[in-house]
């Protein structure tokens, strides 16, 4: 797995050809209140045996969370091999693909110092992002970046409201601590967080697509 920008995050990557971008998996490293390795992997794509073997250097994995359905990836075999607790979003818990152990919305926080947000008008309900620390968020489908510096959203037409995801990605930029991004599909951003989705808002604010309600048929 490659280190990340900060020593306690480790992430590893499958290229996708059809959309020319990296899909991603990330390994926040940490510890639960008595000491013990409490490891948690987010939308887990499958192990090399190499990347395997540095998981279980780094202490494995406690629990494992799903962002959306959409990213259920490699969850449930990973469940399987470590025995590890899954978290899905609580909004899609009755028609989740695979069974989880428990479910998230917004406003929890899962341990100390990983803090949920539930994100309007994506593709599927209920789209959780995690903030690790106060200053990594980990996203899912909804915020992604297509090319290296810049943060992007998924089109308009794929969203169930443009406007709601619109309102979802202010609300991120309201973590005042906030410095990285590591999106699920595409490029990392390891600093300027605030200034790239402040940038992508201005790009948004300017789409028709993303400013009215979706209306319904």
């Amino acid at each position: 797995m490659k280190l990340l920008h900060r020593p306690n995050l480790f992430g590893w990557s499958t290229f996708d050809c059809s959309r020319n971008i990296d899909f991603n998996s990330v390994v926040w490293t940490t510890r639960n209140a008595n000491g013990d390795r409490a490891n948690v992997v987010i939308d887990p794509l499958p192990l090399s045996e190499h990347d395997w073997a540095h998981l279980q250097t780094l202490g494995g994995v406690t629990t494992i969370v799903v962002t959306n359905s959409d990213h259920v990836r490699d969850a449930k075999v990973l469940r399987e091999r470590t025995g590890a607790t899954l978290y899905g979003p609580a909004a899609e818990r009755h028609t989740f693909p695979i069974s989880c152990d428990a479910w998230l919305s917004n406003g929890e926080r899962l341990m100390d110092g990983l803090a949920v947000y539930e994100l309007s008008g994506s593709k599927t309900q209920g789209e959780l992002a995690l903030l690790i620390d106060g200053e990594t968020l980990v996203t899912g489908d909804l915020i992604r970046s297509h090319a290296g510096g810049r943060l992007d959203i998924l089109p308009a037409a794929k969203l169930k409201d443009p406007s709601e995801a619109l309102r979802s990605v202010r609300q991120l930029l309201s973590i005042g601590t906030l410095q990285a991004v590591l999106p699920g599909d595409g490029w990392p951003v390891f600093r300027d967080a605030p200034l790239l989705l402040g940038e992508l808002i201005s790009r948004l604010e300017l789409d028709a697509g993303f400013c009215a309600p979706k209306t319904q048929p």
